[in-house]
């Protein structure tokens, strides 16, 4: 018997061969792609760039700059025609005629170090017929333990225990569903509430039975570090402003998840919070708003709340924010754009081009690096520059902070005001810019790979330091 020496006896080639043809082949590859490359900057260099680029770069400067005068008219109209006519919530609220009971449902999921504070300050509510229902959502540290003994001390608390993690929305399902009351608070466990919220946002509802949720008015408590300064110009100038004139124009983005009250049966009627968006705040709110009921915001409904103070509490925050929103605007899209939906088309063109500017900025930056790496020197982007437009835009951006601290300064007076964090504003477009338009576009993707039907879980968030200012 004969054995063969030839690795490929059957194809009679030898090893040099098979390393010839592989070489030649690694060469044609290569030849392919340098052609490719060629092909590609050629193409590159025939592309009319400074009109493409300048398309860009207008959308890109005109649409904040349009949005904050908008946003700053539709407040200052709210505040004259509403807002500067109520009593201030440091004055005692005047009785609402025969005020209806009233359940305050509060989720928690690992609240071991702050649900203590917000029940005992709910407890000190001014209005005459409540409940507050915590929902323990399979807290994994002392949570229930708490919960239970607050129950026992004071019969107005009621605790509900989900034995895993099933999600705010599922938790706040619950609490709705085990209360026959037919008006809700709903509260974070983190949160402390004014107490008058609850009797401020009671009149909406009374006055108009079309009125399913009103919401309320945040206030932030962790001011220890630059991020949380700046949050607290944030949460007046975008979430206060931009909700004064939302209700002006018609139409609310969404409750604030931290602080809303609803009407049950308007809850019933959309089949109450959804389990698989991860924002069911903003979920809620389009529902409602489709099937023709109201939202209505209250500057009195004073909520005191936690917030990041680092980067990567930020960026976590933001990012779940973002993906919310896409997950929303994925989701209803088609029926948003039914013409009986029409009064909500200008929330949904909003919420669009804010992604779009996003990604457009992305784009653009890209467009920048590439542009220096092939040395091709053509002007982009102004407005991200030290040029006229780029400061216009930070000019507009002070302006609208201004205007909103000195609208919402009343809410604050007895604390110290905050006007004094108008200094920290100018960081403002530096941190909150950046951060803002990275999680919108990685949100828009992790909205897009997400499989529909996916629970929404709670995970573990930055609190910030509790430190006194």
């Amino acid at each position: 018997m004969v054995v063969s020496l030839d690795p490929y006896p059957i194809i009679g080639l030898d090893l040099s061969s098979l390393n010839q043809y592989w070489l030649q082949l690694v060469s044609l590859l290569q030849d392919g792609l340098h052609s490719a490359w060629q092909f590609c900057i050629e193409k590159f260099y025939l592309i009319p760039w400074p009109d493409f680029l300048s398309h860009i770069s207008s959308f890109i400067f005109y649409y904040p700059l349009v949005m904050s005068y908008v946003w700053m008219i539709g407040a200052v109209i709210f505040y004259v025609s509403f807002e500067r006519k109520q009593v201030n919530t440091c004055e005692p609220v005047a009785a609402l005629k025969e005020p209806p009971p009233v359940s305050i449902l509060v989720p928690c999921y690992n609240e071991a170090n702050n649900i203590q504070d917000t029940l005992e300050f709910l407890l000190s509510q001014q209005y005459p017929d409540f409940e507050i229902i915590a929902i323990n959502d399979g807290s994994v540290d002392s949570t229930l333990d708490i919960l239970r003994s607050m129950a026992e001390k004071h019969p107005q608390i009621r605790v509900i225990n989900l034995s895993s993690n099933q999600g705010k929305a599922m938790a706040l399902r619950t609490g709705a569903m085990l209360t026959k009351n037919e008006f809700l608070v709903c509260i974070d466990g983190d949160a402390l509430l004014d107490t008058q919220a609850v009797a401020w946002m009671m009149r909406h509802f009374q006055d108009n039975p079309k009125v399913a949720a009103v919401t309320g008015n945040p206030r932030i408590r962790t001011r220890s570090t630059l991020l949380g300064k700046i949050q607290v110009g944030e949460f007046s100038a975008i979430v206060g402003l931009i909700k004064r004139a939302q209700q002006v124009y018609g139409r609310i983005f969404t409750v604030s998840g931290v602080i809303a009250g609803f009407r049950k049966s308007a809850l019933h009627n959309v089949g109450y919070w959804s389990n698989d968006i991860v924002t069911e705040d903003i979920d809620i709110s389009w529902k409602l708003q489709l099937k023709g009921w109201h939202i209505h915001f209250e500057p009195n409904a004073l909520c005191w709340v936690l917030m990041p103070e680092t980067i990567k509490g930020l960026w976590k925050q933001r990012l779940r924010w973002s993906q919310g929103g896409a997950e929303v605007l994925i989701r209803h899209s088609n029926a948003v754009l039914q013409w009986k939906s029409r009064r909500m088309w200008p929330i949904w063109l909003e919420c669009v081009a804010s992604i779009l500017w996003s990604c457009l900025i992305l784009l653009g930056m890209g467009i920048w690096v590439t542009s220096q790496l092939l040395n091709i020197h053509q002007q982009f982007m102004p407005v991200l520059l030290p040029h006229w437009t780029g400061m216009l835009l930070s000019i507009t951006c002070l302006a609208q902070f201004a205007v909103s601290l000195a609208i919402d300064s009343r809410y604050e007076r007895k604390f110290g005001g905050i006007g004094r964090y108008y200094y920290w504003m100018i960081w403002y477009p530096l941190i909150y810019w950046i951060n803002n338009v990275l999680t919108t576009v990685f949100g828009l993707v992790k909205a897009i790979a997400k499989k529909r039907g996916q629970r929404a879980v709670w995970v573990t968030s930055d609190r910030g330091l509790l430190k006194r200012d």
